[in-house]
This record gives C-alpha cells, structure tokens and sequence, in this order.
C-alpha cells in the first residue's frame, strides 16, 4: 500500500470523528434547550404558587378582622369576661403562630426564587461556554482542513522532490504531532461537556427537591386554612349558644332578685320564687358545661385537621 493512499484513509478517519464530535455537539444543544424550557415552565409554577399564597393570605387577614368582631361581641354579651378573655388570648396567640409561619414560608419562598435566580444565570453562563467550545471546535476543524490541504501540497511536493525526503518526512512529523495535539485539545473538550451535564443534571435534582418543599409548605398552609375555618365556625356557634343559653336564665335570676325584696314576708311566695332562682342557676350550670364540652370537642377536631 502507497504512503499516499495511507494518507487518505488517515484523512477519511479523521473526517469521519469530527462528524461524529459535530453530531454529539448538536445533541447536546438540543438537551440544553429543552432543559431551558423546563426551567421557564417551572419559574412560571412558582409564579402561580405565590399568587396563590397572597391570595390565601389575604383571606386569612379577612378571617382574622372577623374573629376581632367577634371577640368584641363576645366582650359584651358575656359577663363571664376572664374566661371568655382568657380564650381569646389563646386565639390570638395561635393567629400571631400561624402569621409567623406564613412569614417563614414566605422567606423560604424568596430564598428558593433567588435560588432559581442563580441556577438560570449559571445555566447561561455554561450555553455560553458551549458556545465558545462550539466556536473553538469549528475553528480547529478549520485548522485541520488546512492542514489536510497543507498534507496534500507536502505528497505532491514530495513526489516531484525526491533530493529532499528526509526535510518533508521531518515536516510531516511536525504535522503529526500537532494533529495528536489537537486531538487532545479536543478530547478535553468531550470532558468539559461530560462535565456541564452533570452539573445540569445535579441542578434539575435541586429543583425537583425545591418543587417537593413547596408541595409540603402548601399542604401546611391548607391545613391551616381548614383549621381556622373551623375555629371560626365553632365561635359562631359557641356565639349562638351563649345568647340562647344564657339569655334566658340571667334574665329569670336577675328579674327573680329585682322582685325577692317585694315577698320577704311572704315565706310560700319567697319558697317559689328561689326555687325558680335554683332552677334558673341549674340550667345556668348545665349550659355551661355543655358550652366547656363543646369547646373541648372544638380543641380535639382543630387538633385532628392540624395533623
């Protein structure tokens, strides 16, 4: 086989990897764009999720205004004010934990949006990279062209210049040692790419983790949202209870004292009238431990959502 034709098919070789290295280069420009578009889809959840969390955030203030009402109505119509003030100092309490709450997953919101931040400017930053790789490459495809054409000139030259064999053999050595040179340059540059995508890789981990902890954050938040609004309820209903159930036996004691001063000498009158007054505090007693109950049975169902 001629020095020539060895040369062709080193020729064909080489042509045949730099197709190849132009293929991959493609491919993974093609992976970088559809992770972009995932990463826009996912900015524009995230977008969602806060519209939804101001919004729930808003209605939790609207609820809160409502049980201020309520507890001013309560403050009137209620003489027991310790115990009543007392509960609403519990609520409160809870109200100011569930504000602080909202507060930190707000933090966490931003912090993970700054993070999102970060990893699409590193993200540009490694397309830019490709893309100066990508330019590198053509450019030392270029170089090779040349010096495939230099080659050829060399075999020509070579046959016509016999007397100066052992110059052009030199030169082709030369030539080979800046073609394993480029070689290397350009296997440094596959490990460049291997080493971009697992970084992509590790990136889109990050952010299936920060997708995961807002999931979490959000079913918190509605968990929370459904134990307010029973707690609401159930103050309306204690509300309820209160002006029935202690409407009616205040009034009968309070009206039983206002006339007892009338039927002090009267001690069959004065029997009637405080066994109404036992009857009417009885009652009185029994409401109040349905109402102590029923806050028991508001406690344990707030603390059932509340897991």
């Amino acid at each position: 086989m001629s020095y020539s034709h060895k040369t062709k098919e080193f020729k064909i070789i080489l042509h045949r990897e730099e197709e190849t290295s132009a293929a991959e280069l493609i491919i993974a420009n093609k992976e970088l764009l559809f992770q972009n578009q995932q990463k826009e889809a996912r900015a524009a959840e995230l977008a969602i999720a806060n519209k939804e969390l101001i919004f729930q955030n808003k209605e939790r203030e609207n609820r809160a205004a409502e049980l201020i009402i309520a507890n001013i109505e309560l403050a009137f119509q209620n003489q027991e004010k310790e115990k009543r003030a007392a509960e609403l100092a519990i609520a409160n309490i809870e109200l100011a934990f569930q504000n602080h709450e909202k507060e930190d997953r707000a933090a966490e919101l931003l912090i993970a949006n700054k993070e999102l931040i970060y990893q699409n400017e590193e993200k540009e930053n490694r397309a830019a990279e490709l893309v100066i790789a990508n330019n590198e490459l053509i450019f030392q495809n270029e170089e090779k062209e040349n010096r495939a054409a230099e080659l050829v000139v060399a075999n020509i030259e070579l046959a016509f210049q016999n007397v100066e064999k052992e110059n052009r053999a030199a030169e082709l050595a030369i030539a080979n040692i800046e073609l394993a040179f480029q070689n290397n340059e350009k296997e440094d540059r596959a490990a460049e790419l291997l080493i971009a995508n697992h970084e992509l890789i590790y990136q889109n981990e990050e952010k299936e983790k920060r997708a995961a902890e807002l999931d979490i954050a959000y079913k918190e938040l509605k968990k929370a949202d459904e134990y307010l609004k029973e707690y609401v309820k159930g103050l309306e209903e204690m509300m309820y209870m209160t002006s029935h159930g202690v409407r009616k036996p205040v009034a009968n004691i309070l009206g039983i004292t206002n006339i007892i001063n009338d039927f002090i000498n009267s001690p069959a009158q004065l029997k009637k009238l405080i066994k109404y007054l036992k009857r009417s505090a009885i009652d009185l007693d029994i409401f109040l431990n349905e109402l102590t109950s029923f806050i028991g049975d508001l406690e344990k169902k707030g603390k059932t959502i509340a897991r």
